[in-house]
């Protein structure tokens, strides 16, 4: 059963009044990421972890810092209130003064309390557009949905010559934000949009969205939702027999929905990635995962590996200085440093804290996705 709004926001703002910001001691490090492990979406805290992990390993393989790196995860279930009290808990017992986070919601959810506490939140998950808004202390390694809808809607237009569009999206913060946007870029390019569907975040069964779909009959349906529903819902529109290009963006490549055959074909955006890169950082990165793994690294990995890293040389300059690990002075020093080397290459941040990345297009296919368009 849902819970009362007004109880919800009691929760949650007593979850807020808790945060206690606290510096990091001399010694061992503790960040946080208040990640899913649990829940329909679970999926993504494994793959967010994986990069975040392995990163860890590097900087104290490496000794980058005085003391050991370590990560404490607490689950967020992908879910606001739920992110909002893990999040209370890195900051108020693990002293976390910097913490991990995603998913536009549980992202929002936490900024408040962050910025309050000037405890620094990095995001590599979330791509609402209103996460560029959330202030100082809270960070975008991942380019948000409006540069991959930017990028993807005109090649389908231009490239692909497909000028009829209909948007099914969740319904929460990031389906809200594609479905605001998309029409003014659909525009701009000569497409458009026949109609917007938006489905409850706990809706898994659509043989009704499939039926209007199929009325609407569109070149192309763009799909803004992610985890288990996304899989479902791929699954289902094929299974009821609609053919239509399927495109979607970065939440799109978790391996469920890659190796699922009805999503073969599909088109999804990430920020683009050259994983045969003779950059240090990025070989480095690709050659140990791989090892690790037995498989190619995706985006969300690379960036959950950068968050970490990004903390890294941080905290590191922060010691040359002789300076406490707080948000405060990590926010200082990532002004004044301005630019980091990345797996992927250089990473810039804008004043607002989110970076900007070229964004590829990658297609579905049976072994693994290709790129199709490496946009600008």
């Amino acid at each position: 059963m849902f819970k009362p709004l007004n109880k919800i926001l009691h929760s949650s703002l007593v979850a807020c009044a808790l945060f206690a910001a606290a510096p990091a001691h001399a010694g061992d490090i503790t960040i946080g990421a208040d990640f899913p492990m649990s829940g329909p979406n679970a999926t993504y805290g494994d793959i967010f972890g994986a990069g975040a992990n392995l990163a860890a390993e590097h900087i104290n393989a490496d000794h980058m810092l005085d003391g050991k790196l370590t990560i404490q995860y607490e689950d967020s279930q992908a879910l606001p209130q739920q992110g909002l009290i893990a999040m209370t808990k890195l900051v108020n017992v693990a002293k976390a003064p910097y913490v991990m986070t995603a998913f536009t919601g549980v992202a929002k959810a936490l900024s408040t309390g962050a910025a309050r506490t000037r405890t620094v939140a990095v995001n590599g998950g979330g791509v609402g557009p209103d996460l560029a808004e959330l202030g100082p202390y809270f960070w975008n390694v991942i380019p948000l949905i409006n540069a991959e809808i930017g990028t993807m809607v005109p090649y389908l237009v231009k490239e692909r010559n497909f000028k009829r569009f209909v948007l099914i999206y969740v319904d929460d913060p990031l389906g809200q934000a594609v479905a605001k946007d998309m029409p003014t870029i659909l525009s701009k390019v000569g497409g458009k949009m026949l109609d917007a569907m938006s489905i409850p975040v706990t809706e898994q069964q659509f043989s009704g969205i499939a039926a209007k779909v199929r009325a609407d009959n569109p070149d192309v349906i763009y799909i803004a939702s992610y985890g288990a529903q996304e899989l479902q819902l791929i699954k289902q529109l094929r299974d009821n027999g609609l053919t239509q290009q399927i495109a979607s963006y970065s939440a799109l490549a978790i391996p469920g929905t890659l190796a699922l055959p009805q999503a073969k074909g599909a088109l999804y955006t990430t920020q683009h990635m050259d994983w045969s890169s003779a950059d240090p950082v990025t070989k480095r990165f690709v050659d140990d995962y791989s090892k690790k793994y037995n498989k190619q690294p995706t985006a969300y990995v690379a960036n959950y590996y950068n968050a970490v890293r990004l903390f890294a040389l941080l905290a590191q300059d922060l010691e040359k200085h002789k300076q406490p690990i707080t948000g405060e002075n990590l926010l200082k020093a990532r002004k004044d440093m301005k630019t980091f080397d990345m797996v992927g290459g250089k990473m810039i941040f804008n004043e607002n804290g989110t970076v900007t990345m070229p964004i590829q297009v990658n297609q579905v296919g049976d072994q693994a996705s290709k790129i199709v368009y490496a946009g600008k």
